[in-house]
């Protein structure tokens, strides 16, 4: 049975509006170190989840899809637009199955959160398979289109993750990873924009982050597969080349020119080997660096000073 811990009324804040603004604002802070609180029972489930999740991506071309409605699809949304310039984690490799399609994601379109229908008509169109990872979000853990995009998903064998801020939620009940983050009465009751949505915010900050940790998209705490658009990543991108190479910003700057703006490949250059090599041997290592870099270092020991 489900508690209704995010529907609930709480009496300690029940004069809320007649408080001064400030007492209104220690109220809602109070309450967002709560959810962010309350994230840490859940990081053993979610490190699982994680772990799950890259180990099937890293075998094919499988995707990330997030399914929501309303304050849980905004916040998939958001994390998901994240990933393609920070991870430079391909557009084609993720998908969204949003109550109401896009447009719910600026205004609420009634009823759509209620349509199972839709939902399982969303995940078919995607055509979700046993090779793609599907998060499924709703604070109540009981929306039924969240819910029916979860079980259309799992059945047709797809790697499921359902994410809710409520204990024995149906939504955690059809999925395989259950992700349980207890946030209780909101402030205001029932805005669940509030700490449900922060902590919501937070696990799938530390989900995906941790999934392209374990794909290899980070080295030595620097991202290495990201989008160089402005001067900014530009020069993050000289700087990172420079660290792993331990090479002047001009020898890194060049190598970035002979890599097509590609970090892992540019640093790879700056070390002697040839574009092509350097994609070559990523490939070959599923575009782990740190497994390109022992190989090279093992073929190219460093040089011995001759003897005097």
């Amino acid at each position: 049975m489900v508690t209704s811990g995010t529907e609930s009324l709480s009496r300690r804040f029940a004069g809320l509006d007649e408080w001064s603004t400030l007492d209104v604002l220690k109220a809602l802070h109070e309450g967002q170190l709560a959810a962010v609180a309350a994230v840490g029972f859940a990081l053993p489930a979610l490190a699982a989840a994680a772990e799950a999740a890259a180990a099937l991506l890293s075998r094919g071309d499988g995707r990330l899809i997030y399914a929501g409605a309303g304050t849980s699809a905004r916040v998939a949304v958001q994390d998901g637009v994240e990933l393609p310039p920070t991870f430079d984690w391909p557009q084609a490799r993720m998908g969204f199955a949003i109550a109401g399609s896009d447009k719910a994601m600026w205004c609420s379109i009634e009823g759509a959160e209620d349509s199972e229908e839709e939902a399982r008509s969303r995940i078919r169109e995607l055509q979700v398979n046993g090779t793609d990872v599907v998060i499924a979000l709703a604070a109540s853990g009981t929306t039924p289109y969240t819910i029916a995009a979860l079980a259309e998903a799992r059945g047709r064998g797809a790697l499921t993750i359902g994410i809710a801020n409520n204990a024995g939620a149906p939504l955690l009940a059809a999925s395989e990873h259950k992700i349980l983050v207890e946030t209780g009465e909101e402030v205001i009751g029932g805005s669940t924009r509030l700490k449900a949505g922060t902590a919501q915010k937070v696990v799938l900050n530390l989900f995906s982050t941790a999934v392209m940790v374990r794909l290899g998209r980070v080295y030595k705490g620097m991202m290495v597969d990201f989008r160089v658009t402005n001067a900014k990543l530009r020069r993050r991108s000289e700087t990172v080349v420079a660290r792993i190479a331990g090479c002047d910003q001009a020898r890194a700057r060049q190598a970035l020119v002979e890599a097509e703006g590609e970090v892992k490949v540019a640093a790879l250059v700056a070390l002697g080997m040839t574009r092509e090599e350097a994609k070559a041997q990523l490939r070959r290592h599923g575009g782990h660096l740190p497994l390109v870099l022992r190989d090279f270092r093992t073929e190219n020991p460093p040089h011995s000073p001759d003897p005097a």
